[in-house]
């Protein structure tokens, strides 16, 4: 559109400075009630505008795109991962997809560690102790004992970015790194964290203390930790998952918590999102789980690191160039 801003629908609240930056640079529709769109509200917008921003929780399926005007050039997305959109169908009806990767890697991996302690050592316990007004007599030899993490063995599932960072945060805290990707990192970041390499994830989770989930959400990863796989865990083990909740299979997870078949769980994010099953809420309840509203990468920073890449991929596909941020088929899969 020569001479004319395009109209950018933004469809969720975003912080401060990127709306104030979006409305200079582009005819932008904000949502500043911040209340989700409805399926039918995110088809109109798709009508409507040039370049659609939605976040993680807008899902965007084949359907939903065929329906969308000709005009739309650009799905935006605010958010690492893609998983929510059908981006193979996106580039056949000529709509670019693009993310906000490289962003996330260190919040997401700080809360990650947060969470790698708080299970074992009953963090969350022990502060409620004090929050909630019970009764506390002083220090004793053998109350609220925890687990040691020193010299225990992490496995990691998905080495990217964000699993290289918790295991640089981990092998400081004199954990032994273990890992399970598609492919071998480089022998430099190997040696620096003194890491071993399972390709078999099944032997992997057989021998590890903590499970640490950072892989992506694809159809190759839905519910890789199945019931089958958990069951192969040491029933002294822990799980923490700040990725994607339908990579674990959580019925087949909580009933392993339940049964006695797995220590503890911290878990950031759940397969139901925003439903969380009432049967972790009871385990929470119980100590026996961790539960965060889906805030592993909610920093300031972060937030605004993110938008400020929207406006540039939006900006560059407007003036005619390959968004930085451009996601592909076989990059979303």
């Amino acid at each position: 559109m020569p001479n004319a801003k395009p109209i950018v629908i933004v469809t969720r609240k975003l912080p401060d400075p990127v709306e104030t930056r979006m409305r200079e640079l582009f005819e932008t529709r904000l949502n500043i009630d911040d209340k989700p769109m409805t399926q039918a509200e995110l088809v109109e917008a798709m009508k409507a505008a040039d370049v659609l921003v939605p976040t993680v929780t807008d899902r965007i399926d084949q359907s939903m795109i065929a329906q969308a005007d000709k005009r739309l050039k650009l799905i935006a997305n605010f958010g690492n991962g893609v998983d929510n959109i059908a981006v193979e169908a996106a580039i056949d009806h000529g709509i670019a997809v693009t993310n906000t990767p490289n962003v996330l890697t260190e919040d997401t991996a700080d809360m990650t560690m947060a969470l790698l302690l708080a299970v074992p050592r009953r963090l969350i316990e022990g502060a409620r102790i004090l929050s909630e007004g019970e009764t506390w007599s002083g220090w004793s030899p053998t109350w609220m004992l925890g687990k040691r993490i020193w010299g225990k063995r992490l496995g990691i599932i998905g080495m990217g970015r964000i699993g290289t960072a918790v295991a640089r945060r981990a092998r400081a805290f004199g954990i032994a790194i273990h890992y399970h990707n598609r492919r071998r990192v480089d022998e430099a970041t190997e040696a620096e964290l003194e890491a071993t390499y399972w390709d078999s994830l099944d032997q992997m989770l057989a021998r590890m203390d903590i499970i640490s989930v950072n892989c992506p959400h694809t159809p190759a990863t839905f519910h890789i930790l199945s019931k089958r796989r958990l069951a192969l865990m040491r029933p002294e083990a822990f799980i923490v998952n700040t990725a994607r909740g339908e990579i674990i299979d959580e019925d087949a997870m909580i009933k392993c918590l339940e049964s006695g078949a797995l220590a503890g769980a911290a878990l950031d994010v759940f397969e139901h999102e925003p439903a969380v099953n009432p049967k972790l809420i009871k385990l929470a309840r119980a100590g026996r789980v961790v539960l965060l509203p889906h805030m592993s990468s909610a920093t300031e920073e972060g937030r605004i690191e993110m938008g400020e890449k929207v406006i540039i991929n939006i900006r560059t596909l407007m003036d005619g160039h390959k968004p930085p941020d451009r996601v592909l088929p076989t990059l979303a899969a």
